[in-house]
């Protein structure tokens, strides 16, 4: 199914349009600057606090939880929230190329 499919052309229009009517009009950006901050913004809230009545006024990100914890329920562990916790660990082989180039 490409671009052409009737639910991806009326799912992505409903999202610009909400997009365009709720923050960009409303806000009025100065700048792109501005504006790339502002929808970023606006588009994590979308995804994860706005209720959708298509979605039986469950966010997107509710859904998709359900959708990929299935069985385990509760007990899953989300990494997409932890990621930030993560400490940067060197790759395994990182440390046998910075001996090469000393």
């Amino acid at each position: 199914m490409g671009a052409a499919d009737g639910w991806t052309t009326s799912s992505s229009s409903g999202l610009w349009r909400s997009l365009k009517y709720e923050d960009i009009y409303l806000k009025g950006y100065a700048d792109g600057h501005e504006a790339r901050h502002g929808i970023a913004d606006w588009v994590t809230f979308y995804n994860h606090r706005r209720p959708h009545q298509a979605l039986a006024n469950r966010t997107p990100m509710a859904i998709w939880r359900d959708g990929i914890t299935g069985a385990l329920g509760e007990g899953a562990v989300d990494m997409t929230l932890r990621l930030d916790t993560l400490a940067r660990c060197p790759h395994p082989h990182s440390h046998h190329n910075s001996q090469r180039f000393s």
